[in-house]
Order: structure tokens, then C-alpha cells, then sequence
């Protein structure tokens, strides 16, 4: 009896994101993915149990690569300061490396991709995945300002994904380094400016 082909589960999500970025997910099929990982629809079914599957593990690992981008860049920061501004270049820095990936977890609508058929395992990592995203926000404010509140993580949240998202991602400038240096100083004013008081404190 033969033995069922041995693959990289990589090369599926590789194959997956390049499929979701280059046509769209609704391109993104069993039998597309098996096709471009070169094979068969049963040996993609022994990892995979559906398409939403296939979907969810690529963004999770996407996420995940971000993540560990953006957690990087802060730990080399050389003050609060700078890791936030880091952490805003994160997702310029994550195309760099892993063009589809960042392409994948930052232009495709997460909608788009995740649905209400995902298994309930992988549906508890997306759940974490975006429970880390909000703890970096107050581990920088708490960094930055020593404060752990609600206002100082929204503040941060405006420099590291509000910010990103308009400057770098709404217009394709992910490439630019003038798009760059713009967020840059854009982050760099917000933390000027910085959250507003507590409540019961002096502006």
C-alpha cells in the first residue's frame, strides 16, 4: 500500500496566501491549493480540514509574523519612545520579509477571509492572536507613560495601527520611504501631544 505523500504545510499556506493576494480569496479553493502546492486534494485533506481552515491557519500565521516582527523591533528600541515608533513601521518591515504574508494580513479584510466555520481550536489562536496585539498596545503605554489605562492604550493604538493603516496602507505606500518617514513624524507628534489626563488630574 502506498504511502500518502509527505509535504511542507508551509508551502500550502504559501500557496494559499499567493492565491488570497494575487485573485482574491473567493480563489482560494481546495483544489486551487492543492494544484499550486503540486498535491493531491486527499494528502491537503490529512492536514486541512476545509477551506476555512486553509484560510484561518495562513492569517493566523500571517498574525503570527507580524507579531513577532513588531515584538522585535520593539525589543531593539532604544527608548519608549522609539520601540512605538517601531512598532508603527512593523507592517512596512513584515512586507519586507514575507511580502505575501503581509500582504495577506494587512489589505485583505479579515471578513473576508475568517468565517463561523473555522475550527473551534484554531478559532481560540485568532482569539489570542488579537488578545497579544491589544497587550503590546498597553505594554508600550505602560513603557512610555507608566500608565495601563484605557486613553494611553488608545493613544498608542492611534500611532501603531491607526496611523500605519492611513499613511502606509489606504494608498499602497507600504514601499515609500517617504511614506516612511511621514508616519514616522506623525507618531513622533501624537506622543508629543500624548494621551489625555486621568481623570481627577491636571491636563
Amino acid at each position: 500500500m502506498a504511502r500518502p505523500r509527505v509535504y511542507d504545510p508551509d508551502a500550502v499556506l504559501d500557496a494559499v496566501e499567493t492565491l488570497a493576494v494575487q485573485q482574491g480569496p473567493a480563489a482560494v479553493t481546495v483544489r486551487a491549493v492543492a494544484t499550486a502546492a503540486g498535491i493531491s486534494n486527499g494528502a491537503l485533506y490529512h492536514s486541512f480540514s476545509s477551506r476555512s481552515e486553509l484560510l484561518g491557519r495562513a492569517w493566523l500565521r500571517a498574525g503570527n509574523r507580524f507579531l513577532q516582527v513588531q515584538d522585535a523591533l520593539i525589543d531593539q528600541a532604544p527608548d519608549p519612545a522609539a520601540a512605538v515608533i517601531a512598532a508603527a513601521g512593523a507592517p512596512a518591515v513584515l512586507v519586507d520579509r514575507y511580502p505575501n504574508s503581509g500582504r495577506l494580513v494587512l489589505t485583505v479584510r479579515r471578513e473576508d477571509i475568517l468565517d463561523a466555520e473555522l475550527p473551534d481550536e484554531l478559532a481560540r489562536e485568532l482569539h489570542h492572536l488579537q488578545t497579544r496585539l491589544v497587550d503590546t498596545m498597553v505594554r508600550l503605554a505602560d513603557g512610555l507613560w507608566h500608565r495601563r489605562d484605557r486613553a494611553a492604550a488608545d493613544t498608542i493604538t492611534t500611532c501603531v495601527v491607526d496611523l500605519p493603516t492611513a499613511i502606509l496602507l489606504t494608498r499602497d505606500r507600504l514601499a515609500s520611504p517617504t511614506a516612511r518617514h511621514h508616519l514616522s513624524a506623525a507618531v513622533r507628534a501624537v506622543l508629543d501631544i500624548g494621551p489625555p489626563p486621568v481623570k481627577g488630574t491636571r491636563p
